[in-house]
């Protein structure tokens, strides 16, 4: 398991404010409201993570989450108490039961082959009723990956200040994956410790996640990044009635 999402996962509170998350979601509302073909009561958030979006969704929606990581969940339980969360594995799931609506967050980038890629779609058209609708966004399309970007943010509380730094890298852009290395510069009472860690994410064209969606059963519309908050291509995927 990434430390971010176990030891380390009492940090990510203070990685992004809830309110930093608003947009995002309130975008993913929108979208769901004008492309459902059934009234939507009820939203699961896969991939939950600490459950920043679930804050904003469950103000629309009975609001569910699901995530692999354990400590992340009893992060979201905190921040949302009023909503049902379920610990799993995106690719190998089974609720028993569909939702209006889901919602899939950017931790698909964890999903390193087409395989698995094509497994999680379509085990989140299993789980929507028929009229239903599934959000998702390539964060990390092929199209786009800068290859060594690095990007650093700073958190503050009373006695500690946090640095988070990513490095993401390439080191053969003809597969399928790329590196994420992730440095955290914690000083608690001016005292220094430095936490690292270690991922590897899933990169793919737009044209794998476009036909991949279509094989799973959605029927699609895409939009470009850049044409509505989020700042990747995204897709609205509708479970048809018929």
């Amino acid at each position: 398991m990434h430390r971010l999402y176990n030891d380390l996962a009492w940090l990510w509170p203070l990685w992004g404010s809830v309110e930093e998350y608003k947009e995002e979601s309130e975008t993913a509302v929108d979208l769901i409201k004008r492309h459902a073909q059934i009234e939507v009561n009820t939203l699961l958030d896969i991939t939950c993570g600490g459950g920043k979006n679930l804050f904003h969704f469950k103000k629309h929606f009975d609001a569910y989450g699901l995530d692999i990581s354990k400590a992340m969940l009893e992060n979201a339980k905190r921040l949302n108490p009023e909503c049902n969360f379920y610990l799993a594995d995106m690719r190998y799931f089974d609720l028993k039961r569909q939702f209006d609506a889901i919602y899939m967050n950017d931790g698909i980038a964890y999903i390193t082959s087409a395989e698995d890629l094509l497994r999680t779609f379509q085990g989140a058209f299993e789980h929507l009723h028929p009229g239903g609708v599934m959000i998702c966004y390539a964060e990390f399309c092929k199209e786009d990956l800068v290859q060594n970007k690095t990007e650093s943010t700073v958190s503050k509380t009373d006695n500690m200040e946090v640095t988070f730094i990513e490095n993401n890298y390439d080191p053969d852009p003809a597969d399928d994956t790329f590196e994420a290395m992730m440095i955290y510069l914690i000083r608690e009472n001016g005292k220094l410790r430095i936490e690292h860690d270690f991922h590897v994410c899933g990169t793919f064209t737009v044209d794998v996640w476009r036909d991949l969606l279509r094989k799973a059963g959605f029927r699609v519309t895409e939009y470009p990044k850049g044409a509505n908050t989020f700042d990747s291509p995204s897709f609205v995927c509708v479970k048809s009635k018929s």
